[in-house]
């Protein structure tokens, strides 16, 4: 009975490793576009996902996108909210390149191929990654009110300071009265473009 007691622990700290090089791996990954035949975008994507966790390749094929977005479609005088793919026939990937995991991707029944000259996958800018809301990304908290003073750090109004006039959280953005030539301006920022004063 003794011997049995050690292997849990045992277990618990391959898995904490195995979950720390899983993290680290994923640092070095980046997204790729596969295009698949129309219709087909959600079967590859459920393939894909079973067979990383099926053959083990959790360390080389982290996730699999299919974006989609939100419309309203007005039938009868009846407004629905309705989900559409943003990129039909189209696929988002995050991984790193092997040539297992290359071939095992390029050979998923539904796919047609990576998206880039030749055979050569070309992974998406960190810029095209955030225009596609594949991957949220983490924007540090902003402890900014009402009357504080900041200064635009990027955008076209880089430079210029400002005082806030309205905060609003949940759409990571602001207003706030800049001076431009001379004038207060009411402009709206991004949280990720500003800092405080």
């Amino acid at each position: 009975m003794t011997k049995g007691k050690g292997r849990p622990k045992d277990m618990n700290e391959d898995n904490e490793k195995r979950n720390e090089r899983h993290k680290e791996r994923e640092k070095d990954a980046k997204w790729y576009v596969v295009h698949t035949y129309s219709g087909h975008e959600n079967k590859v994507k459920d393939n894909i996902e079973k067979m990383v966790e099926n053959r083990g390749y959790i360390d080389d094929i982290f996730e699999v996108a299919v974006p989609t977005e939100e419309y309203v479609e007005t039938k009868n005088g009846v407004k629905k909210i309705k989900e559409r793919k943003m990129f039909p026939s189209y696929v988002l990937i995050k991984m790193i390149i092997t040539d297992v995991s290359w071939f095992l991707v390029r050979n998923t029944r539904g796919v047609t191929g990576f998206v880039g000259p030749g055979s050569k996958p070309v992974p998406l800018t960190e810029k095209e990654v955030k225009a596609f809301g594949v991957q949220t990304v983490s924007i540090p908290e902003m402890d900014i009110e009402i009357g504080d003073s900041i200064k635009v750090i990027s955008g076209p109004f880089e430079g210029f300071v400002g005082k806030v006039e309205s905060v609003s959280p949940e759409k990571l953005k602001l207003k706030a009265a800049v001076s431009i030539f001379g004038r207060e301006t009411l402009v709206e920022l991004d949280f990720d473009n500003i800092e405080r004063v």
